[in-house]
């Protein structure tokens, strides 16, 4: 892989939230007057304040656009208390974080301000703003303009101009791990804006609900070639709504299932999405679907649970899916060996794609020898997996679950640099190729990679990946088969 870096783009994704000046919290007690606070933030010139009884007792906070909405909109009196107009909606990120993660966290959660967090109390805010005049920002000034965008028309040549970012980034040496997560981001956008439209046009909600996704763009590794995995959580109604609200929520998935289709996100082949039926329940059906998956555990229902540890809500009332996450980890305090051991068969049927004599394992499409880079990656997704379950981590990226399972002690160090450096640089191979195969021959990405376009080099280091993934394998088949 070339990587010809720009000091820039470098610099941007190696800076951490600490390097920045952060900007003092400004706090105000709920019950002043709203037309007092206003008169700070217009003498101080600053459009963002807290609410609450000191600095680490925030309660909500309010900004230019809070007086526009909540007060001038509604025809408030001027003396209202502050704490009945707030907004609520605090969201915070640890001072050690990337400021790249800042900006992701940002659009996810449609704020423009970002408390900052560190040694268990507040330090400080940064606005959006303030990041975007950073340089090398291209990829997230791109992300703006996606929000921005409405009609799916529009939205679909948004998502066509995303191959030519990944390559662009992946060529400039950022690492696969941001990729994915700008990738995850700009598709995460698209999707909730074209709930939003479909919302819009049918009515209402007639219960509350959380529409999630699952597999790699629950874990934020998305890669070009993608398709839907959702599915949707409402909640329970009595039993004369309850028709009423299935039919609702059967019919917005498929509306949104055809308009994402149209974009670029294709129908998932194995119809784990929303529009399926058997992808949208109650509270209390999840539950009992889980109970019954959990208990079975076949291999069958284990692969569907084990689908569903890697989901992200993505709109909605998010405290629907932690109900049920909950409701899951109470399952696994005192989990069956017959569920580990199954998750491990799973795991265990891709095998390492290493022939009997240390070649990669190949086969034909078309004239080409190829190899499927999606099932040599497979394993690794699965088995990292049921480390974090077994220890009872609920993070869904891949490289996250690593670095928890290192700092937990569950691997060392240099088995975590190993798995980790083995797990991006066949992400790294997979985004390029596919950039590569959209941009240059105009063809739909694949995950099958050509040998023959491959260097010596790049052959050698798959080949020792192959064989770093056999031992991941031996390693889980110990830990989690020997007592069956």
């Amino acid at each position: 892989m070339s990587h010809s870096t720009s000091p820039g783009i470098d610099d941007f994704y190696s800076k951490k939230i600490s390097e920045l000046r952060l900007r003092e919290l400004r706090v105000f007690p709920s019950e002043m007057p709203v037309h007092e606070v206003a008169r700070h933030m217009a003498s101080e010139k600053i459009s963002c304040v807290f609410i609450g009884k000191g600095t680490q007792e925030l309660s909500g906070f309010i900004t230019d656009i809070t007086l526009r909405d909540r007060v001038l909109a509604m025809n408030l009196p001027p003396a209202i208390p502050a704490g009945e107009v707030m907004d609520r909606n605090l969201v915070a990120i640890d001072h050690e974080s990337y400021v790249y993660e800042a900006l992701l966290l940002m659009f996810r959660t449609k704020t423009r301000y970002l408390l900052v967090r560190h040694a268990g109390g507040y330090v400080g805010l940064i606005s959006r703003n303030k990041i975007l005049t950073e340089p090398s920002k291209s990829p997230f000034l791109f992300i703006q303009s996606v929000k921005q965008a409405v009609y799916k028309e529009e939205l679909k040549r948004k998502w066509e101009k995303v191959p030519k970012i990944v390559f662009k980034l992946i060529q400039r040496g950022v690492r696969a791990e941001i990729v994915n997560q700008i990738i995850s981001t700009i598709a995460d956008t698209i999707i909730i804006r074209v709930i939003e439209n479909v919302l819009k046009e049918i009515g209402p909600p007639p219960a509350k609900f959380v529409f999630f996704t699952v597999g790699s763009e629950g874990r934020m590794e998305q890669t070009l070639k993608t398709d839907q995995d959702n599915a949707i959580i409402y909640e329970d109604k009595g039993n004369l709504q309850r028709e009423i609200v299935r039919d609702y929520f059967l019919g917005f998935a498929k509306e949104l299932s055809l308009r994402l289709d149209f974009i670029g996100f294709a129908f998932c082949q194995g119809g784990y999405m929303a529009q399926n039926p058997k992808w949208t329940h109650s509270l209390s059906h999840w539950k009992k679907n889980y109970e019954g998956w959990f208990l079975e555990s076949s291999p069958e229902t284990v692969m569907k649970y084990a689908l569903f540890f890697d989901c992200r809500p993505l709109y909605g009332e998010f405290s629907l899916l932690e109900d049920l996450k909950a409701f899951m980890a109470e399952q696994l305090e005192n989990p069956l060996e017959r569920f580990f051991y199954n998750m491990t068969l799973n795991a265990l049927q891709f095998n390492p794609q290493l022939t009997w004599f240390n070649n990669i394992k190949t086969f034909k499409v078309g004239r080409a020898e190829v190899f499927d880079i999606k099932r040599a990656m497979s394993p690794m997704v699965e088995a990292i997996r049921i480390y974090a379950l077994s220890e009872g981590i609920f993070e869904t990226n891949t490289g996250k679950r690593l670095k928890l399972l290192q700092e937990k002690g569950v691997i060392d160090g240099k088995t975590y640099t190993e798995w980790y450096n083995a797990y991006y640089y066949l992400m790294a191979l997979r985004l390029e190729c596919q950039a590569a195969q959209i941009i240059k021959e105009g063809r739909d990405p694949q995950n099958y990679i050509e040998i023959s376009g491959l260097t010596k080099v790049q052959q050698v280091t798959i080949k020792e990946i192959f064989k770093v993934i056999g031992d991941l394998q031996l390693r889980i088949k110990i830990e989690f088969t020997k007592s069956f």
